[in-house]
């Protein structure tokens, strides 16, 4: 089966610098690497021409500017779909997503549609060095999602997701708007409305050691506002049934 692993970047050359070495070493068959890189201006996207020149498992679509998170996976899954991909994961450069946990996350795709890195699981956790304020927040944000889209995944707003084929082949791509981390949000929403099943094993998730996060104020605003809103853009959205419309919509 081919995996492509999707990372968008943005100013994330000295991670990537260490990460595409532990993701090329991983004891997985046909592994790819694919880098979604918005201009960055400390030379990511040049990094990763070179490692790309030296392995032709790593690619990079080069993209004009800061365009935003969702439309980045968006792109990055419609390249996959196009390289014959049959696994897709999403996860960060920032080593907050640990690389060693891939090989169990694409083996839970046996029993599963889409499989979850979590936090709030058992065996889950954030960083230890988080403050208690930092803590809430997260577990704030995830409860605020959950409750008012009436989800049961324990962790909605987790980036670390490992994908069938046929999940992202259902996926209405063209209705994901989403910029900022609401994008996890709302593909968890539109995957429980298909009727795809969501697997989850334990990560713990460690802050960045290199570069700035990439959240703000108006990320969380945007996050805050869409929430409420994804109920009624996927109203008609209804489960994917394969001998219709693989988008899944009536």
């Amino acid at each position: 089966m081919k995996v492509i692993v999707i990372i968008p970047t943005y100013n994330e050359a000295e991670n990537l610098r260490r990460l595409i070495p532990e993701l090329m070493a991983l004891p997985l068959d046909d592994f790819h690497v694919l880098v979604v890189d918005d201009n960055s201006q400390d030379g990511t996207g040049e990094l990763v021409d070179e490692l790309a020149q030296a392995n032709n498992r790593i690619q990079v679509i080069h993209r004009p500017g800061k365009l935003g998170l969702g439309t980045a996976y968006v792109q990055g899954f419609q390249h996959a779909l196009e390289s014959g991909a049959d696994i897709m994961v999403q996860m960060d450069a920032d080593f907050s997503h640990p690389p060693q946990k891939l090989p169990e996350m694409i083996k839970a795709l046996d029993a599963n549609d889409v499989v979850i890195g979590s936090r709030y699981i058992k065996g889950g956790s954030v960083d230890v060095e988080w403050s208690l304020w930092r803590k809430a927040l997260s577990a704030w944000g995830n409860f605020y999602a959950r409750t008012i889209l009436g989800l049961r995944t324990n962790d909605v707003t987790g980036g670390f997701r490992a994908y069938r084929r046929n999940v992202i082949e259902a996926l209405p791509l063209a209705l994901i708007k989403s910029n900022g981390y609401i994008y996890q949000v709302e593909m968890t929403y539109i995957i429980h409305r298909l009727g795809f099943t969501i697997g989850e094993i334990p990560i713990y998730f460690a802050e960045r050691e290199w570069g700035a996060s990439k959240m703000s104020f108006s990320i969380q605003l945007e996050a805050a506002i869409r929430t409420w809103m994804l109920p009624w853009v996927y109203r008609k959205l209804r489960k994917f049934n394969p001998d219709h419309s693989k988008k899944g919509q009536g």
